[in-house]
């Protein structure tokens, strides 16, 4: 467990040094482990000569809106294939199931065409759009839905629950850790959504940090290495800290709304 903790720390505590260095640090030989001097000057030159404070604002605007769409869509559906009759309900989750096998990249022209066409090229609309599919969402929460206790879901029927009342005030107060666990997944994919911005995302208008960082080093010219480090720190830290918030919850939630049967 050591072996494997140093192995994956080993890279983060090098970005973190390294956010710390002088440009010149970077570069000597052999390897400088902890700078000397330490400063602060590559976060300022973050702020400074990038406009790192669009890129991050960009990124909370579209996994915001990235989580609250496939948050209310993976759980509306999931609930529709669980407890609603209709006609071609199997046939259409082995849809659902077969778009979990299609890779992104695969989509990109064809989307790209049709956000072109919309006139959506450089907008959020044209991030948002092509990235709110809930397969997976829909999936998880499917398989969560159909392990809670049916003499429940019953008892609520009998009670007058209509199908709202009896998602919001039932189903989900039982479901916390899984809605919480496919939240950070959303959170962390999305935040990480590189390929797809940088197609569509012209200039810093709309472009999130994944686009922000390439555009650091995307140049044959002097790269400044701390203030690049520095900026992969900043972008890190919002999802270290949403984890850390949202695993709580997650642990809090599976010790509560027990039902002994």
């Amino acid at each position: 467990m050591l072996l494997v903790l140093a192995t994956i720390a080993l890279p983060l505590y090098w970005v973190l040094v390294t956010s710390f260095k002088t440009p010149d640090m970077v570069y000597i030989q052999p390897p400088a482990w902890w700078p000397d001097p330490v400063t602060a000057d590559p976060y300022s030159r973050v702020v400074e000569q990038v406009p790192f404070l669009r890129y991050f604002t960009n990124s909370l605007v579209i996994t915001g809106a990235l989580v609250i769409a496939k948050l209310v869509l993976g759980i509306l559906s999931a609930y529709a294939f669980v407890y609603l009759r209709f006609p071609g309900r199997g046939l259409v989750f082995m849809l659902v199931l077969a778009a979990l096998m299609v890779p992104n990249q695969i989509t990109v022209i064809s989307n790209y065409a049709l956000i072109s066409q919309l006139g959506w090229i450089n907008t959020f609309q044209g991030i948002i759009f092509p990235l709110a599919g809930v397969a997976f969402g829909t999936f998880l929460m499917r398989n969560h839905f159909l392990t809670l206790p049916f003499e429940i879901i019953e008892a609520a029927r009998m009670d007058g629950c209509g199908h709202m009342k009896l998602l919001l005030r039932v189903l989900l107060p039982m479901s916390w850790p899984t809605v919480v666990a496919f939240a950070l997944i959303t959170i962390v994919n999305e935040w990480n959504e590189y390929l797809w911005p940088f197609l569509v995302a012209s200039d810093e208008t709309v472009a999130p940090l994944q686009v922000g960082l390439a555009r650091l080093i995307s140049t044959d010219a002097y790269i400044d290495w701390p203030m690049v480090m520095a900026a992969t720190i900043l972008t890190i830290t919002p999802i270290l800290i949403v984890f850390l918030l949202l695993q709580r919850h997650m642990i809090k939630g599976l010790t509560s709304g027990a039902v002994k049967g």
